[in-house]
Parts: structure tokens; C-alpha cells; sequence
């Protein structure tokens, strides 16, 4: 027990410092790009900390696994590089013993892990969605800012609302004036006026319209006759998202697990088999880094890292392309996503014991020989 004790410590040690580093290094680049949007009006200031918090959970089950993974690797290579392996080894520790007392740290970021991936970041998911689509609270995405003009970010197109209703998001005495300039010198200008307009999101592909109700549209060049005036009862505008923004999330991510269950839709299944896959490759990772933390002190302890961060990589992508396959509809790719785990940990058994199982056979063949 004070060994099991010893090594789950010094494993979990590594694996929060590590996880720690990587939440830094992600989050922070995340908050930078998150905030140039609200620096330029496409996202409202006061909800980029709750939004970013209630994507946290995404982040950390993407995290975790990787942190075990390096923490093992890390832990078990400093053991290795000051003999306390060979120690162990020389107490009876047998790489089967050593590699179910590293499943037992593995067990618990596994469990941990599940919890984020099948509850936890599917609640906040969802909770995100709801105040990026509330464009009348103060803690939603408004890309209209009423009472004053707002030039939109990448385009020429300036709008204006009155007033916005606080209780229903309905904005009041809509102008919006964009220039075209695809006939150089010759530009046209475009000006929609609109009594009320209000923000609406599609629920399947989760694009954002402005649709303005009870207006005009004016098309035509300044200084010249040559217009054109349609009045409408209902107008859509769809409003153009920056690529990488904080609302490329798919809206898959914001249902629960139940309903994911329930469903029979190409992008509902690959969803729920990836919330599944990322508990299931802990142990996986783990008893991979397991077996390439073998290192001695003159090989140092980082000399395994690359190309085990490598595999780790691998691994990652290939269950991605799976979803991807699965979520066109390629649903015979299915057992792709247990295929590359079954692969996986067929891999590590045969790194942990084929190097013991082929001393085996060879010292039996020669047995043979002999006789």
C-alpha cells in the first residue's frame, strides 16, 4: 500500500502541475482571441467571463487525459533515472504489478473525466448557447447597440437602433446602411430602415438572422435617381460570424447525454460515442505512458517524450476522423471509434509484456536446441 500510495501521489502531482500549465496556456489564448470580438462590439463585455467559465469543462476533459498522460511519463521517468524503478523491481514490482497500480490514478481521472464529458460540459455548453442567443439581456450577444451607430467588424455596414426591449430583445427603429463596392467609383448604397427588428437564431445550423419586420429597402447610388425602393413585412439579414469565434461551438455539444441516447442522427451518435471515447482513453493513455516512461540516467528522463506525445497526437486524431466520419453519415465507421481504442491498447499490452513474452520464447527455443 505505501507504494501504490507513493506512486499515485507523484503521478497526480505531475498531472495537476501539467494540467495546470496547459489550462494557462489555452485558456489565455482563448480569453485574447474571445476578447478582440468584444473589443469590437461583436460580443457583449459582460458576459466573456461567464461565457469562457461554462466552457471550462471543454476544455479540462481535453486536458486532463493529456496531463495524466505527460505526468506519467514525467513521474515514472524520474523513477527510472534515479534507480528507484530497479529498487522496485528488485522488491518483486513486476511490470504488471507497476501497471495496475498506475490504473488506479488512471481509474480516478477516468471517472473524473466522465463526469465532465457526459454531464458537466454538456450543461455548460448549453448555458453558454443561451447567453450568446439572448441578444435582449445585458448578458447577451447584441449586435446591435441601441443609441448609437456601430460599424460591424470586416464590412462597410453601420447600424443603428433606438431602443431595445429589455424583457423581449425587440429592437425599435432600425437603420442599417451598407455601401457595395464592386462597381469601383460607381458604388451603390444600400439603406434598410424597419419599424422593428429583432435577433433570431436558426436551431439546426445555429446561424444568427436579423430579421426586421414592417420596413423599406433602398438601393441606389448617391447624387443619382436611379433607385430602387421595396417594402417588405418581414426581412432576414443573416449575420456573418468570425471564423474561430466564440460561437462556433456545434449545438450537438449543448445536449444532454439522455437525449443524445435517444437519438438516431448522424451527428447525435458520433457526439455521444466521443463523450464516451474520452473516459475510455485514460487507462489506454496511461498504460502507454507506462511503458515508453522506461528510460535510464543516461538517456535522461525527457528522451521518450516526443515521440510519445506523438502517439499521444495520433491517437487523438484518429478518433477524430472517426466522429468526422461517423457524422457524415458513414455509419459502418461506428466501430471505427473502438477499433482505435482496442488498437491502442492492444499496442501497450504488447509493449508491456512483448518484450518479456520474446525473451520467453527465445530462451525456450533454445532450450530446444539444446536437447
Amino acid at each position: 500500500m505505501k507504494i501504490l500510495r507513493y506512486l499515485t501521489r507523484d503521478v497526480l502531482t505531475h498531472m495537476l502541475a501539467v494540467s495546470f500549465v496547459l489550462l494557462v496556456v489555452i485558456f489565455s489564448g482563448r480569453f485574447v482571441k474571445y476578447l478582440a470580438e468584444a473589443a469590437v462590439g461583436d460580443l457583449a463585455a459582460d458576459i466573456l467571463l461567464p461565457v469562457m467559465f461554462f466552457r471550462l469543462p471543454g476544455f479540462l476533459e481535453l486536458i486532463v487525459p493529456l496531463g495524466l498522460f505527460i505526468g506519467i511519463l514525467m513521474s515514472y521517468g524520474r523513477l527510472y533515472v534515479e534507480s528507484e524503478m530497479v529498487v522496485l523491481s528488485a522488491c518483486g514490482v513486476s511490470p504488471a504489478r507497476l501497471a495496475a497500480y498506475t490504473m488506479v490514478p488512471a481509474f480516478l481521472v477516468a471517472v473524473l473525466v466522465a463526469l465532465l464529458s457526459l454531464l458537466i460540459t454538456p450543461l455548460g455548453a448549453a448555458r453558454s448557447a443561451e447567453l450568446l442567443q439572448d441578444p435582449s439581456s445585458s448578458q447577451g450577444l447584441q449586435s446591435l447597440a441601441a443609441g448609437r451607430f456601430q460599424r460591424r467588424r470586416s464590412s462597410d455596414v453601420v447600424s443603428y437602433a433606438s431602443d431595445i426591449d429589455a424583457g423581449t430583445g425587440v429592437m425599435h427603429s432600425v437603420f442599417l446602411s451598407q455601401g457595395n463596392a464592386r462597381n469601383g467609383e460607381n458604388s451603390r448604397m444600400v439603406v434598410t430602415v424597419a419599424r422593428e427588428g429583432e435577433v433570431r437564431m436558426d436551431p439546426e445550423s445555429g446561424a444568427r438572422y436579423l430579421e426586421l419586420r414592417d420596413g423599406y429597402r433602398y438601393e441606389g447610388m448617391p447624387g443619382s435617381l436611379d433607385y430602387r425602393v421595396t417594402q417588405f413585412a418581414r426581412f432576414g439579414e443573416l449575420i456573418p460570424e468570425p471564423e474561430g469565434g466564440i460561437r462556433t461551438a456545434a449545438p450537438v455539444d449543448g445536449r444532454s447525454t439522455r437525449a443524445l441516447l435517444q437519438s438516431q442522427e448522424p451527428q447525435d451518435v458520433a457526439a455521444l460515442h466521443w463523450r464516451l471515447s474520452l473516459p475510455v482513453m485514460v487507462p489506454i493513455v496511461a498504460l502507454i505512458a507506462l511503458c515508453m516512461s522506461r528510460t535510464d540516467h543516461r538517456r535522461g528522463r525527457y528522451i521518450k517524450m516526443a515521440p510519445a506525445f506523438l502517439l499521444y497526437i495520433g491517437y487523438l486524431l484518429l478518433l477524430t476522423n472517426a466522429r468526422s466520419a461517423v457524422e457524415e453519415g458513414k455509419t459502418g465507421m461506428l466501430g471505427g471509434f473502438w477499433a482505435v481504442h482496442l488498437g491502442f491498447l492492444l499496442l501497450g499490452l504488447g509493449m508491456l509484456f512483448g518484450g518479456d513474452l520474446w525473451s520467453r520464447w527465445r530462451y525456450r527455443r533454445q532450450l530446444r536446441a539444446q536437447a
